[in-house]
């Protein structure tokens, strides 16, 4: 067939190192799983907290983990389609073993590359924005040095970038712990306003399913350890139980902060805030609040370097299946990354920086971004027909992926009618 997928190349496994350096496998499950914590955190509940408070009020809570269980659908997808095919073009893989449909996987890993690009220069931006209130210079020179720094870290090698990515992760986590403990008094109503939480008529929870249409995209992230397979040591056992640990303690995370957010401050008050958490950290008396934009700062830039190492990942992993030009599939033989794919990513994602506005490419990105979830979810859905492979040591209920694809394609009906 013309369209098939091209067959693996020799050099596929480590096995045969002889014909070119393979990736280095130095990745444990607790690295991971921070990396995992740093893509899903990185800014989203920084910012988007205050944007879910103001659709479902007090029932933001609820939201957020209402959010975190449709995202776990899809993590439990990915969590098996790891196992079965631990390669780095992660969802380039999988629809290719679902379907061996050579334009539906180019596709699928296109569309994760534009999404990634675009998100790594727009957080880029953000970053800047938080680094002007420390140094007078121009947005577009402080995100394009961000870039041109954690691009450089991206290409020294995988164990170096996580290195940093865990440090930055641990900070981000330590901010939103610091937030939890010093708002935690607020909590003394909570016995008194428990009911508040959740919804007493069905009006009510037209403003949960608002908030977690938005909530959602604050997980957005954890499919991006699918491309770190090669790289990481006992994979089928290690990669599946990382991504589904990031999942449920982001989960846990949001939903504790989003607690003490919505007692500490009433929820219009927390929308109309553009950094609410520093809003409410500020409320608490804390007499360095100000200086939280820091915090905020480090999560930002993380998802710079995390969204350059993914991009680098996946046009080595679509190259090695013959979807992309060799040349991508070049490992550097001192670092042991994709050197090549590593600079042709952070370079465009400084041109974005520099000279393209955003509003139109990032209001795509959410709906890109679950259209290929969707196809995830029913590749696996295909998989389970084809081949049950009842062997692996991860597997998801047969009703996960339907649901999960529905999920997906439920929220682009309703961010498209809204």
């Amino acid at each position: 067939m013309a369209d098939a997928i091209q067959p693996r190349p020799p050099y596929f496994e480590d096995s045969h190192p002889s014909r070119r350096p393979a990736l280095k496998r130095t990745l444990g499950f607790w690295a991971l799983t921070l990396y995992g914590l740093g893509i899903i955190i990185g800014a989203g509940i920084y910012v988007l907290v205050g944007e879910v408070a103001g659709r479902a009020g007090m029932t933001a809570p609820l939201a957020f983990l209402a959010a975190g269980v449709v995202a776990g659908l899809t993590g439990l997808s990915y969590a098996e389609l790891v196992a079965r095919h631990p390669e780095a073009a992660g969802a380039t893989a999988f629809v290719s073993e679902a379907f061996g449909i050579r334009a539906l996987s180019w596709l699928a890993g296109v569309a994760l590359i534009f999404v990634a690009i675009v998100a790594a220069a727009s957080i880029a931006k953000g970053a800047a924005g938080y680094l002007q209130q420390y140094l007078d210079a121009p947005r577009w020179l402080g995100g394009a040095a961000v870039v041109l720094i954690f691009t450089a870290i991206a290409g020294i090698g995988v164990t170096e970038s996580v290195r940093v990515a865990v440090i930055m992760t641990v900070i981000e986590i330590g901010g939103l712990v610091l937030i939890v403990v010093m708002a935690s008094p607020a909590l003394e109503a909570l016995p008194a306003r428990v009911g508040e939480l959740i919804p007493s008529e069905i009006a009510g929870w037209g403003g949960v399913f608002a908030g977690m249409f938005v909530a959602f995209f604050a997980f957005i992230g954890f499919d991006s350890l699918a491309n770190m397979a090669e790289e990481t040591e006992n994979v089928s056992r290690t990669l599946p139980r990382a991504i589904l640990a990031a999942v449920g303690l982001s989960a846990l995370l949001y939903g504790i902060v989003a607690l003490v957010s919505v007692f500490s401050l009433p929820p219009g008050e927390l929308m109309n805030h553009k950094a609410p958490l520093v809003a409410v950290l500020a409320q608490t008396g804390f007499p360095y609040s100000r200086h939280f934009a820091a915090v905020a700062l480090i999560a930002t830039a993380n998802g710079v370097m995390i969204e350059i190492v993914l991009v680098a990942r996946l046009a080595y992993g679509m190259a090695r299946r013959g979807l992309l030009p060799p040349w991508f599939s070049v490992v550097n033989p001192r670092t042991r990354t994709p050197l090549r794919a590593t600079l042709v990513g952070g370079g465009l994602v400084l041109i974005l920086v520099a000279v393209v506005p955003f509003s139109a490419l990032v209001s795509a990105t959410s709906t890109v971004t679950l259209g290929v979830f969707a196809l995830v979810n029913l590749s696996l859905a295909r998989l389970h027909m084809k081949n049950p492979r009842p062997d692996i040591a991860i597997r998801a209920p047969r009703w996960v992926p339907p649901l999960g694809a529905l999920t997906c394609l439920a929220l682009i009906a309703a961010q498209m009618a809204g």
